[in-house]
């Protein structure tokens, strides 16, 4: 029987929240806040620049796990019908999230060239002045997904991850291990190159560029995530054997990866030359997606049991880690929000220089900014005024008005 033809088979939303799964995605946000600030010296000390694999990996495997959580049970309770409604939804939100994110990037880099102030042409340097120059078929491109500028690359690859998401789950109510092959069948193709998607269809000059991700080679590590959790795929035992296999692929991806070595190295240089397509991004080289699950299968065997030794150490640490949670519960609205900061923070680092001082201060003003950003979702998410109009009521009844000094009318809002 599938694990997603019952309700029990795909596990419910859990009472209390996976603080594993917050934690990294929280992570890999503030990575990704850091990595797309231009220019930004703190890079060199992304976890991306010493292995293959990076914070997007963590984004997408994360997003999978949470899929499975969010629509899973939706699937099994009321059936394929609405938990593709359900998705749709999604899709519908992520896709108009990555509309404004365009849109607003596009509002600011103006404004900082007409105010002269900021020495980098911004809109140049998000390349955006082939919009500009041909906006109405680029308008097109932009609403139907044809014109993907690389920095605003990832929202079109994870909607194109959640509309395979209903596909997949019915190739699993008829046998999980079909799924998975066919998830391993459309990586084996997008990482050779094929299913690629235009990214500037509408540019006569560049008509050959595709999306930066292949949303069908990336697919395998979101699914990897929804078929942990879904129970497609088992759980890996916690073993020393495992555990010293997955430090060995984090060791010996080391110097491959590390600009330290590289540039001391004709050798690795070679290498990274001739062998771009086991480590290429675009295509979720083979090499990307082994040293993301030696990283993953890590972090998993440190957290503890149900994550009993992150739970310890979001208690003891409990301002700095609950941020970082913070900032995972809420990943969608802190993601548009940092790929705004990302620019504005690297406009300034382009004014006042890069300097340790002051790379500091803008790079720990970003992380401050999206952690208000998390908190601020969180609240409006919480719909605090649903509790507000129960007290009211609840006054009203008492006898004592909104206000509670006396008889009141009741009101509609």
């Amino acid at each position: 029987m599938s694990p997603l033809k019952t309700p029990a088979a795909v596990p419910a939303p859990a009472r209390e929240r996976d603080i594993r799964l917050d934690f990294f995605r929280g992570v890999a946000m503030i990575v990704i806040l850091v990595a797309h600030i231009t220019d930004n010296p703190w890079t060199l000390w992304i976890p991306g620049r010493f292995g293959f694999s990076d914070s997007t990996e963590i984004f997408v495997f994360c997003s999978g796990m949470a899929s499975a959580i969010a629509y899973g049970a939706i699937f099994a309770r009321a059936g394929w019908a609405m938990g593709t409604a359900r998705v749709l939804l999604r899709i519908w939100q992520v896709y108009w999230v990555h509309i404004g994110i365009f849109m607003t990037l596009m509002l600011l880099t103006l404004l900082a060239n007409y105010s002269h102030l900021f020495p980098r042409d911004e809109v140049g340097a998000l390349n955006l002045y082939p919009f500009l120059r041909n906006t109405g078929p680029n308008l097109v491109g932009l609403m139907t997904l044809t014109y993907v500028p690389n920095f605003f690359d990832i929202l079109p690859m994870y909607i194109v991850l959640l509309a395979l998401v209903p596909p997949m789950v019915a190739l699993a109510r008829v046998e999980p291990r079909l799924a998975l092959l066919v998830s391993l069948g459309l990586w084996a193709v997008g990482t050779s190159g094929g299913l690629a998607i235009p990214a500037e269809w509408w540019f006569p000059a560049t008509p050959g560029r595709s999306w930066f991700f292949n949303p069908f080679a990336w697919q395998l590590v979101f699914f990897t995530g929804f078929g942990l959790r879904a129970g497609w795929l088992p759980v890996p035992p916690v073993h020393r054997g495992l555990v010293w296999l997955a430090l060995g692929i984090v060791a010996l991806a080391l110097p491959f990866a590390w600009h330290v070595t590289i540039g001391a190295s004709p050798a690795l240089r070679a290498w990274r030359h001739d062998w771009v397509a086991l480590y290429d991004k675009t295509g979720m080289g083979v090499l990307r997606y082994v040293h993301f699950l030696a990283l993953a299968y890590l972090a998993w065997v440190a957290c503890g049991p149900g994550g009993q030794r992150l739970k310890r150490l979001a208690a003891t640490f409990r301002g700095p880690v609950g941020a970082v949670v913070d900032i995972g519960r809420q990943s969608l609205a802190v993601f548009a929000a940092s790929m705004v900061l990302a620019r504005v923070l690297g406009a300034f680092l382009e004014l006042f220089g890069r300097g340790p001082l002051v790379t500091a201060i803008l790079n720990l003003a970003g992380i401050a900014l999206i952690w208000a950003v998390a908190r601020i979702a969180g609240w409006f998410k919480s719909q605090p005024w649903k509790a507000e109009r129960g007290h009211s009521r609840a006054a009203e009844a008492d006898g004592r008005g909104p206000a509670g000094i006396g008889p009141g009318p009741r009101q509609e809002v």
